[in-house]
């Protein structure tokens, strides 16, 4: 810790740093956590301005803990990770909470493989499952009794946990209300540092359910569960392996006290239309009737995997935004006024945008035609100006561009030990049969694709055509930072040409 940061923290607690080395010590030695720390106050927020407000349902609860709680579990969770990571213990295709991982690293290898799959004339069955509070319904002695099984864990670092999620209470507070505080018998605290984390391992035996079946690919993010199936026309038998998998998932989740959410588990099929009447049948008997989209981690999936639906609906909720921004656009400054486009437009428009690649040119034009328009506002140029120069000028790389910063960032962590190892297998490097130069440039393989609007798009292909393409002294970049700068210099240059 810096002195800086020591400084800072002390201004924040308002108590000197070793009392709270002290507290910290003490309560890691005796195994126990002191029963201030394990109050929680809870405030409920209406997820939706135009929600009934008289319905319980429609409120998400906002869950506060005493800071210093939250500086005792960052110090816990520093070394329950630590210990994880030496004893091998994790799932690699869970990608909730962790360093390095995000919804974006978790979407691009699930999109890449469905459209590797629909590139080989595979039809692709995708099934979102949904639980029902989760993190509330995890029973202790079962995750006590998982941590020391599974973990090896025992001794004070056992009671130490144990102390941790037993006698919890909380209150809601709203307004000038305040309740009687009760009981939590159940769950991982919500709104704390150690909670996603031991969340994740309580679950972690459902992955050795789902890997029992060769044939059938998952991904877990926190709570959210996705699995998908690829086959071809004539394997519509195979389909019952997925039943299967997903009855044995329900059954595991019901004997840990999890709740599957039948009436929100959302169902996918790509495939040719005159066969998705066959394939709804196969799986009817678990999963409800297929949607035209789903909304998969924050991106809305399609049968076509074309992702029109999920840049329209960026589109609406972005010349939204633009729209409200306008009417405060004399009241604050210009550089405040492009902090927020930036929060608001911007975070929309490359969200997830390493899945973009391949676009189609309308759903392309309406990604820009945002981005024009956010320039336009900022600048205050006329409609009729010539949009170029204004991107030049803001030292705004134009979408695709940005998409193709994404991709290649990501190719670099890839390719540096900075990237989820479900990324990294995706990318193999550049062999020939004779010690040529390019043996040493680190190039990557391009597989071969049928098609353009499927296998092209893919992450394993489009990445090491991309990076290919770069000058081999940008390829050999010390650090992603040095990566980062020299590579939007040399795209802007490609954008705005002297």
């Amino acid at each position: 810790m810096t002195s800086r940061e020591t400084s800072s923290l002390q201004h924040v607690l308002g108590l000197p740093l070793s009392l709270l080395l002290t507290i910290i010590n003490s309560s890691l030695s005796q195994g126990c956590v002191p029963s201030y720390f394990k109050n929680a106050v809870v405030t409920p927020l209406l997820k939706k301005p135009n929600l009934d407000a008289s319905s319980t349902s429609n409120f998400r609860p906002i869950s506060k803990l005493p800071f210093i709680s939250k500086v005792l579990e960052k110090v816990v969770e520093t070394q329950l990770r630590s210990w994880f990571s030496k004893s091998k213990i994790s799932d690699p295709f869970q990608s909730g909470f962790l360093k390095q991982h995000s919804t974006e690293t978790a979407l691009v290898r699930v999109h890449n493989d469905l459209l590797m799959a629909a590139d080989a004339g595979k039809c692709s069955v995708m099934v979102l499952l949904d639980l029902s509070a989760a993190f509330d319904t995890v029973d202790h002695n079962v995750l006590l009794n998982r941590l020391k099984a599974l973990a090896g864990i025992s001794g004070s670092a056992l009671d130490w946990l144990s102390s941790y999620l037993t006698n919890r209470t909380f209150t809601v507070k709203s307004e000038t209300f305040s309740s009687d505080t009760a009981s939590l018998t159940c769950g991982v605290p919500q709104g704390s540092v150690l909670g996603p984390l031991l969340f994740a391992f309580y679950i972690l035996p459902l992955a050795g359910i789902i890997q029992s079946f060769p044939d059938i690919s998952y991904h877990i993010y926190a709570d959210d569960i996705q699995l998908y199936m690829s086959f071809m026309p004539h394997q519509l038998d195979r389909l019952a392996t997925l039943v299967l998998c997903l009855t044995q998932i329900s059954n595991w989740l019901s004997s840990n006290f999890l709740v599957l959410n039948a009436n929100k588990t959302e169902t996918l099929i790509a495939a040719p239309p005159e066969l998705q009447p066959k394939i709804e049948q196969e799986i009817a008997s678990f999963c409800p009737s297929a949607k035209a989209n789903i909304r998969n981690l924050g991106v809305i999936f399609d049968p076509a995997l074309s992702l029109d639906s999920h840049v329209k609906t960026i589109s609406r909720s972005c010349f939204f935004q633009l729209r409200n921004i306008s009417k405060v656009r004399k009241l604050v400054s210009t550089a405040d006024l492009e902090k927020i486009i930036h929060a608001f437009v911007s975070s929309r428009l490359d969200y997830c945008n390493a899945l973009f690649t391949g676009l189609s040119k309308t759903s392309l034009s309406r990604l820009q035609a945002i981005q024009n328009a956010a320039a336009r506002l900022l600048t205050k140029s006329s409609r009729r100006a010539h949009i170029t120069p204004v991107l030049q000028s803001l030292h705004w790389l134009p979408v695709e561009y940005r998409i193709q910063f994404k991709v290649l960032v990501l190719t670099y962590r890839a390719l540096n030990n900075q990237a989820p190892s479900y990324l990294s297998e995706l990318l193999s490097p550049h062999t020939t049969s004779r010690n040529l130069r390019s043996t040493s440039e680190n190039l990557l393989a391009v597989p071969r694709t049928r098609l353009k609007t499927k296998g092209d798009r893919a992450f394993q292909t489009i990445a090491p055509r991309l990076w290919n393409s770069l000058p081999s002294n940008l390829r050999l970049s010390n650090t992603v930072e040095v990566f980062k700068n020299h590579l939007k210099t040399h795209l802007f240059i490609q954008a705005f040409p002297p």
